[in-house]
């Protein structure tokens, strides 16, 4: 009785019928012909959102969703079709829920079928699509959002013909074939190999494009790796196909680390991601510890000497350089300084001597991990006539950067992300005591209305691992936030020892 009181409340506060309210409040009993109306209408407007609340094993609630969505939603005809544009971004004039109007439709969800392969679930706005006709699949995320978004969507632009193969209106786990889909319906169209989720079906005469959607941003890493490496194919198969069901699932296969991470929505997502794996293409996986990509750089001038001279009868190896390596500004990058005279080292093999010293900057010099930001000054050295080559100056050149490393101290560069938590405002001193302790700098707070506020801060990556699980907790489940990269810096001692001792 309260719940059902509670619903009809939500309706009438809904209602464009102001009168509704000071009746309901007087005693009066709504009839429900009324209610469903306005139902229907404050749906239509985007104002109410029921929830009804379903087991999908027991199938408790089945009935009553489909009964609510019977009675009280709008059929496609009185619902406002979405904004439409061209190609080229430019407002397209509005369409009709019709059949005779130009093709309107949009892939809602993408699936993999093992007996059939991929799926397309397509909802059609306007127009009529059927079998063995040729469509227009657009695809503009960045078009209208640009890259670098925050929304985790990593398919790129496109625009592309495709052949429509069997239409079918999916029933539970069946498939009834379709003879043709008109404006309103949702259908299944199998091997649309290039269409993704979010992307534009349009007539090929007259291409049009829906607004993309924007998805939450995944914030959880988790990294993976095959159980057995007989499966690591079958992982790469299993992440490639539900990543295209689930646009909020991003893989990534990290160069540096050499780990594959899983961005996920949190710890309840990623269960469902591993178990998918598992049972649907039979491979197990183990979570592994996740590597922050860090960096090396010099923290003070040092000189180096390289010395590669290999004899072992015929043809010998000889390059001899002297360097001097000195730290530059955050993001400056490399940079590469010939001061040698009177052809110590001769002019062909000085890119060489560069070649060996990048070589050797990717592969680390103290922990393993890329050297950035230093300027690298060829001084002097010694070549034979004979016997100097180009790979034995390459040779000399990392020889000389390690010495260099050797002779001065080499600081650990960590990466930084800039955070951003909208939380409650009765948790914000736990926030911000939180972000703290993971050696983060809180840079200040706005007021974000509705008795919320968004905390701003900077905090290391290394520290944020876990983050979207433990803000969770700290705040109840009532906090959000967002992430991005700011710069990197360099990581305390005490940080990096305590770094050194989890590997």
């Amino acid at each position: 009785e309260e719940a059902c009181g509670a619903l009809i409340e939500g309706i009438i506060e809904e209602s464009e019928d102001e009168s509704l309210m000071e009746r309901y409040l007087g005693g009066e009993v709504i009839d429900e012909s009324v209610l469903i109306q306005d139902l229907e209408r404050a749906v239509a407007r985007g104002s109410f959102f029921p929830v009804i609340p379903v087991c999908s094993s027991s199938g408790v609630g089945t009935l009553e969703l489909l009964e609510v969505a019977t009675r009280g939603f709008p059929s496609p005809m009185e619902h406002p079709l979405p904004e439409v544009f061209t190609q080229v971004g430019a407002p397209h004039a509005s369409l009709t829920c019709s059949p005779d109007a130009p093709l309107l439709a949009e892939v809602v969800k993408t699936t993999s079928d093992p007996y059939v392969g991929r799926v397309s679930l397509v909802r059609v706005f306007a127009g009529t699509i059927r079998p063995d006709t040729t469509v227009h699949v657009s695809g503009h995320f960045a078009s209208f959002f640009g890259t670098g978004n925050g929304s985790g969507h990593a398919h790129p632009d496109h625009d592309e013909d495709e052949r429509i193969g069997v239409l079918s209106f999916p029933l539970g786990k069946q498939q009834r074939p379709a003879p043709a889909v008109v404006a309103g319906d949702i259908c299944a169209i199998g091997k649309l190999s290039r269409a993704e989720t979010g992307d534009t079906l349009s007539d090929k005469s007259e291409p049009l494009v829906l607004k993309p959607w924007t998805m939450p941003e995944p914030l959880l890493p988790i990294a993976i790796a095959a159980h057995a490496k007989t499966d690591e194919d079958k992982l790469s198969v299993g992440l490639g196909r539900l990543a295209a069901e689930d646009p909020t699932l991003r893989i990534e296969q990290n160069q540096e680390t050499h780990q594959i991470v899983l961005w996920c929505m949190g710890e309840s997502h990623a269960g469902v991601v591993l178990e998918a794996l598992a049972n649907r293409y039979g491979v197990t996986v183990d979570t592994v510890e996740l590597r922050v990509p860090l960096r090396e750089t010099f923290a003070g001038k040092a000189k180096g000497h390289g010395r590669h001279v290999k004899q072992s009868g015929g043809h010998g190896q000889y390059a001899v350089c002297d360097i001097e390596v000195e730290p530059l500004p955050e993001g400056s990058g490399f940079e590469f300084v010939d001061k040698v005279v009177g052809g110590a080292v001769p002019r062909q093999f000085i890119p060489s001597v560069e070649k060996g010293v990048r070589a050797q900057m990717e592969k680390g010099v103290h922990a393993g991990y890329p050297v950035v930001d230093i300027r690298v000054t060829l001084l002097d050295g010694k070549a034979h006539s004979v016997d100097s080559s180009d790979f034995a100056f390459q040779m000399a050149g990392s020889l000389a950067l390690r010495e260099a490393a050797a002779a001065t101290k080499v600081a650990l560069l960590e990466p930084i992300d800039e955070i951003s938590v909208l939380v409650p405002d009765d948790f914000v001193g736990a926030v911000m005591g939180d972000l703290s302790s993971r050696r983060g700098r809180v840079l200040g707070s706005d007021t974000a209305g509705n008795e919320r506020t968004v905390v701003n801060a900077e905090v290391p990556q290394v520290e944020l691992t876990r983050y979207a699980i433990d803000l969770r907790s700290l705040a109840h489940g009532a906090a959000s936030f967002t992430r991005s990269f700011a710069r990197y810096e360099p990581m305390p001692e005490s940080a990096a020892a305590r770094l050194n001792a989890a590997v």
